[in-house]
């Protein structure tokens, strides 16, 4: 027998089922989930690929970290093969994470980053606490380097000095802008942002290699230092300096081939920004003996001194100024995609609208805004230091994600298998529970700040769970 409920047809039912308050629940509940499905079929576009994938790891990760670190890894390590060497570890840590990493994101398919992996293997909440602190983290991250460009920009033209909150502003909505264009022209602006920092950087490595070695320095630099806590400090600057090669996992869902181009992606981008890093540092060896080295701010402009004489500060302020442009369109670009996932999880459902382009435009216009509120407020700082707790925090829960889904879903499709797993991806959990540790110890108060912040997550994410069913059952 048939009955006919709404318009949805229930065969195989008698007419008491079909009249009964559970068959009207369950009718219901499928027209709804029929009308969602309809105003959210406009999803994201499947328009990047494995070039995408490597100049967004490229932008997001080479900055500002390259030209500073240096000086304060010398410092620590006043050794040419020792200051080297973590630099080395640093990318191997980053190779390793990637490997784990490439699994989850093949096997999740999804745009989002990491809370898209916690939330499956260890619950809502871990993903709404990944998410949050990731999207806060990477909003503050924009508004940090759109300030510094502002600054760079201010010292390359006094002009501009008293200006600096204003360029920021205006190099947000320049890039916010780009991409309200839509996706591909949002990944073509990366792919060049990232190809004209890589020129600008060969450029300074070829000029320094160009230039007579420096001369062996007769001082002497020794570490105050015990030598393990200098390689813990040393390699937690590295590791900080290495943060972004995660950049392809924000965007899996719009990766074409993504069981193809997601590991080559992660791997090609790692070993790209370590060869970099190793290159500028061995440019930067070849000009400044490792004392003249140790303690520099900006060990970049130093070199750049004695590449190209009085010149060569503002050479190197122009090249950061390239260099973070990469870097801000591939927040820009990130962040929304962190908020999206968030509402696909059903807490913020707004944010999953999605233009024609394939910008989740009111999540991109949201995260602009609060970029833009913490560059107008000066509250980056104080977002920054309490939000990198989480940075680490994340990695660790993804790594131990891995290792939950290999146990409770052995059976599930993975393209692409981790190898060396479980050492490889146990090799890098110690490493990040160490670094964690190393962090709190380093930097108690904001960690404690973190902590309150991860407290306070709790009722954000009640309210918001309730009116999620509030909303479901108004529908109803």
């Amino acid at each position: 027998m048939q009955a006919s409920i709404r318009g949805l047809r229930v065969v195989g039912f008698g007419d008491e089922f079909a009249r009964s308050p559970a068959w009207r629940y369950v009718g219901t509940t499928m027209q709804i989930t029929r009308q969602q499905t309809a105003r959210q079929a406009r999803g994201l576009l499947r328009v990047f690929g494995v070039a995408f994938g490597i100049a967004v790891i490229i932008g997001n990760t080479i900055g500002a970290g390259i030209l500073r670190t240096p000086g304060q890894i010398a410092e620590y390590l006043p050794s040419s093969a020792l200051f080297l060497g973590v630099w080395v570890l640093g990318g191997l840590y980053a190779v390793l994470g990637a490997n784990a990493l490439s699994e989850l994101a093949v096997m999740m398919p999804r745009s989002g980053g990491q809370t898209v992996f916690v939330r499956r293997a260890l619950g809502p909440f871990p993903g709404f606490v990944v998410g949050w602190s990731d999207w806060v983290s990477t909003a503050g991250s924009c508004a940090l380097i759109a300030l510094v460009i502002g600054e760079y920009v201010g010292a390359l033209l006094p002009v501009a000095a008293a200006y600096e909150t204003a360029i920021a502003v205006l190099v947000t909505l320049w890039f916010a802008g780009i991409q309200s264009l839509g996706a591909r022209t949002a990944g073509s602006t990366q792919v060049l942002t990232s190809a004209l920092k890589a020129l600008a950087l060969i450029i300074l490595v070829a000029a320094c290699f160009l230039t007579p070695a420096a001369t062996s320095s007769t001082g002497t630099v020794t570490s105050t230092l015990p030598f393990a806590l200098a390689v813990v400090l040393a390699l937690q600057a590295v590791i900080y300096t290495y943060d972004g090669w995660t950049g392809v996992i924000y965007f899996s869902e719009e990766v074409e081939d993504p069981e193809r181009a997601i590991p080559r992606a992660m791997m090609g981008g790692v070993l790209a920004v370590t060869a970099v890093y190793l290159l500028v540092n061995l440019a930067f060896l070849h000009v400044l003996p490792i004392d003249r080295m140790a303690g520099d701010e900006l060990v970049a402009a130093s070199a750049g001194q004695v590449v190209f004489g009085d010149s060569g500060g503002t050479l190197i302020r122009l090249l950061t100024v390239i260099s973070m442009l990469s870097a801000v369109n591939a927040l820009i670009l990130m962040a929304p995609r962190v908020l999206y996932a968030i509402g696909t999880a059903g807490l913020l459902p707004g944010t999953t609208r999605v233009d024609s382009g394939g910008t989740p435009v009111v999540a991109h216009w949201i995260s602009t805004t609060v970029a833009l509120l913490f560059i107008i407020t000066g509250t980056v700082p104080i977002v920054i230091a309490v939000t990198a707790f989480f940075f680490v925090a994340n990695y660790t829960l993804s790594y131990i994600s891995l290792f939950v889904l290999r146990a409770r879903e052995p059976e599930h499709p993975r393209p692409y298998r981790a190898w060396g797993h479980p050492w490889t991806t146990g090799l890098v959990l110690v490493g990040s529970l160490a670094f964690l540790a190393a962090s709190v110890l380093a930097d108690t108060r904001n960690s404690l700040y973190s902590i309150g912040l991860l407290a306070l997550s709790v009722p954000v994410y009640l309210f918001l769970k309730q009116r999620a069913r509030r909303r479901v059952h108004k529908e109803l």
